[in-house]
């Protein structure tokens, strides 16, 4: 496969803020294989990232796949493998670092499908760059060497320049991330496409395990209780559960749209005042009274001149919504309710991590506080911590 532009990856400013080495490596040769060895190779699929957010909803959903399902192998860093339910098939383990590529030999031995969710988020450039681009680039050399076919990696919208999104397929928008995790993510990105493999780009992600995004929004509601420009921007969301469903489709799917990017969120768009009014039911805790317009508000959060707080800000102030049909056509599936519908269901989860993070306990019968017992913290710095780790899956809202 040659490193042309394939259809449907996103325009691209000049470098898109890339260092030199990383806008113009070599691309890796395509990941298919021919029919007739395909039909000698029994389905095995490798899960990088299985124990993080999104990681380990996908691996559940994997692993349910029944008797004729792939067999599963998860690769470990640190963490241990999720616990496995009597019912449950049993899955294959191996270890090693991304950033070590010697340990990486032989672990995509008998692999026909790579389903790549490690990432490291925050940190310094380099640190970032050793796990997310190089690391990426050394699971994609060994799945070449071992004959892999199928290569499905999970990336994020937030390599997008920040700007209004209203609507954009794959290919419309311009590539410049602005955070050295989102530069990384983009060029490993870019070594998966290159190399015939698919890209899946989710905006934000919710559900049980999220310990950014709702906790992030709760934190916004109290250091700024009004509404900005009228809560009125649109938001794609999609819940761990919907999107682990699409990537366990995705993987078991015979052939993939080779080099192409994906859109995955939920097909309609939530709006901000529809998102926080879901939060402050589920968190009982007060809705924004009040409105202050998008220009106002970082001078109230003391972040005037603070790109990080602007950044942040525009994720739930302005338009970021994206068609993400062609997905939920390839995979024949439905997403599910709109986000502000399913958010309920998630919503004692999410009352419990909030007690233990702050001690501040929530329900039907009011608030009270008080020292919480049970569950790890699972606010800001929690989840930056939980990141570190190359195991953990993508959380879209910590990569601004």
């Amino acid at each position: 496969m040659t490193g042309e532009t394939p259809a449907g990856n996103p325009r691209r400013a000049p470098d898109a803020g890339l260092p030199a080495e990383t806008s113009g490596s070599a691309p890796h040769q395509s990941l298919r294989l021919s029919g007739e060895r395909l039909s000698l190779i029994p389905e095995r699929i490798l899960v990088t990232g299985g124990t993080g957010f999104v990681g380990s909803h996908v691996t559940r959903r994997l692993r349910a796949g029944g008797p004729d399902a792939p067999v599963l192998r998860l690769f470990t860093h640190r963490r241990p493998t999720p616990g496995e339910d009597a019912d449950a098939r049993a899955v294959e383990t191996v270890t090693g670092d991304l950033t070590d590529p010697r340990s990486l030999r032989g672990i995509c031995d008998g692999v026909t499908t790579i389903v790549h969710m490690a990432v490291r988020i925050g940190g310094t450039e380099e640190q970032c760059r050793a796990v997310n681009t190089e690391g990426t680039r050394a699971l994609l050399a060994e799945a070449e060497r071992a004959g892999v076919r199928r290569f499905v990696h999970l990336g994020t919208a937030a390599v997008y320049r920040d700007e209004p999104h209203r609507g954009a397929a794959e290919g419309e928008l311009v590539e410049e991330p602005s955070s050295s995790t989102s530069v990384t993510r983009l060029a490993a990105e870019r070594s998966v496409l290159a190399a015939g493999g698919t890209v899946l780009r989710p905006h934000l992600v919710y559900g049980r395990g999220d310990t950014w995004v709702v906790p992030a929004i709760a934190d916004l509601m109290g250091r700024l209780p009004h509404w900005v420009d009228g809560g009125r921007a649109r938001i794609s969301m999609i819940s761990a559960d919907a999107l682990a469903g699409a990537v366990a489709d995705l993987a078991r799917l015979p052939e993939l749209p080779a080099g192409q990017v994906l859109h995955a969120s939920h097909p309609e768009p939530v709006t901000c005042r529809e998102l926080i009014t879901a939060v402050a039911r589920a968190l009982d805790v007060p809705p924004p009274e009040g409105e202050v317009t998008l220009d106002e508000a970082p001078a109230l959060l003391g972040g005037a001149d603070d790109p990080l707080v602007r950044r942040r800000l525009s994720l739930l102030t302005v338009d970021h919504w994206y068609d993400s049909s062609r997905l939920w056509k390839l995979v024949g599936a439905e997403p599910g309710p709109r986000p502000a519908e399913t958010f309920e269901r998630y919503a004692s989860w999410y009352r419990d991590q909030r007690a233990a993070r702050t001690g501040v306990v929530t329900g039907a019968e009011g608030t009270s506080t008080g020292m919480a017992t049970g569950g790890a913290a699972a606010g800001p710095d929690a989840g930056a911590t939980a990141t570190v780790p190359v195991t953990v899956a993508s959380n879209t809202f910590t990569s601004p």
